[in-house]
């Protein structure tokens, strides 16, 4: 069977920045499993996974656009720490979920600056802007479950796909 859209692919990686520092990895040998077509995992790698097949190795080598995008300046904020209500000790590297200014969802943001009573906000994945290194390992390819096809996601039975619009409060069975 060959990756293409709406199966699920499980596969092992290693992910690395142009240091070649390791930023991220399956983990214990647990393959990250997704659903191929669905942008579940960054674009570049979705692409170059398409028509790949079970024991399949591959080095993927991603600019920031087809990875996590670019760094969007737009996204970086400054703020007062009042805004944080209920935090003790606001730090850098904290994240918070935070309200969209339309009221129509949430986005997290990381701090990356506390300045007296000014904090820095950023609402960019923390990988946007880099250029990454997958090598990665195909370990399985199923069919998608209508479920999984009506939801736009994978889930399995280790655990919750951690949706709580999906699957009620974290809980699969519900």
């Amino acid at each position: 069977m060959q990756i293409v859209d709406h199966k699920v692919v499980s596969f092992e990686y290693s992910l690395s920045n142009e240091a070649g520092e390791v930023l991220d990895s399956s983990e214990d040998g647990k393959p990250l499993l997704y659903l191929h077509g669905e942008e579940n995992i960054v674009p570049g790698l979705e692409l170059a996974l398409e028509g790949k097949s079970v024991g399949d190795k591959l080095k993927v080598s991603l600019e920031a656009a087809d990875a996590y995008g670019e760094l969007d300046p737009a996204m970086i904020e400054t703020v007062s720490a009042d805004m944080f209500d209920g935090v003790d000790n606001v730090e850098v590297g904290m994240e918070f979920q935070a309200e969209l200014p339309d009221g129509q969802g949430f986005q997290f943001v990381r701090i990356t600056e506390v300045d007296g009573d000014n904090v820095t906000v950023d609402g960019n994945h923390p990988m946007a802007g880099m250029s990454l290194h997958f090598d990665v390992k195909i370990t399985d390819i199923r069919e998608a479950t209508a479920e999984e096809l009506e939801h736009g996601h994978v889930h399995n039975d280790d655990d919750c796909c951690g949706e709580k619009e999906c699957c009620g409060e974290g809980n699969c069975s519900d």
